[in-house]
C-alpha cells in the first residue's frame, strides 16, 4: 500500500511539473518568435553585425530593443517596431547617453527596496529608460529617464 501512495505521488508531482513547463514554454514562444524577427531584421538592415540581447518594450508603441555592435565596433541599441516596418526603426549609440547602471543611480534610493527591471525603450521623446522597482511601502512603481541626458521624463507611481 505504501508504494502505491509514493507511486501516486510521485506520478501527480511530475505530471504537474511537465504541465508547468509546457504551458510556460509556449506562453513565452510569441516573445522569442518577435524578438528572433527583430534581430533579423536590425542585422539584414546593416544596423547591427551581431546582436548581445533583444526584448520587448512596451510604451506607447511597442517595440523590440535589440542590443548589438555594428562593423566598426559600436554598441548600439536597435528600436524595431513589432509590425517589422523597417521605416520605422529607430537607433541610438550607446555610448551617447547614460548607461543603466547611471540610470539606476538617478532613482531616489531612499524610497527603492528592490529594482524589478531596467529597459531601455523608445518614447516620444526619444530613448528612455524604464525602470519598474518596490518602494519601501511595497507598491509598484515606473520611472522613465532620458537616455540622452538622465533627466526625468515620466513617473508613475504608488500602483
Amino acid at each position: 500500500m505504501k508504494n502505491w501512495i509514493i507511486f501516486i505521488i510521485s506520478f501527480v508531482l511530475i505530471l504537474t511539473i511537465g504541465i508547468s513547463s509546457l504551458v510556460l514554454w509556449k506562453a513565452s514562444s510569441p516573445f522569442s518568435k518577435i524578438e528572433q524577427q527583430a534581430i533579423d531584421l536590425a542585422i539584414s538592415s546593416n544596423l547591427i553585425k551581431t546582436a548581445a540581447d533583444a526584448y520587448v518594450y512596451n510604451g506607447n508603441k511597442p517595440y523590440v530593443t535589440v542590443l548589438g555592435v555594428d562593423e566598426e565596433g559600436v554598441e548600439k541599441a536597435v528600436f524595431v517596431p513589432i509590425t517589422l516596418e523597417e521605416k520605422s526603426i529607430q537607433m541610438v549609440e550607446l555610448k551617447d547617453g547614460i548607461s543603466e547602471e547611471e540610470a539606476i543611480s538617478i532613482l531616489e534610493k531612499k524610497d527603492v527596496k528592490k529594482v524589478l527591471h531596467t529597459k531601455l525603450g523608445y518614447e516620444e521623446p526619444g530613448a528612455v529608460w524604464e525602470i519598474a522597482y518596490i518602494n519601501k511601502s511595497d507598491k509598484l512603481n515606473y520611472v522613465y529617464i532620458l537616455f540622452e541626458d538622465g533627466q526625468w521624463w515620466k513617473r508613475i507611481l504608488n500602483l
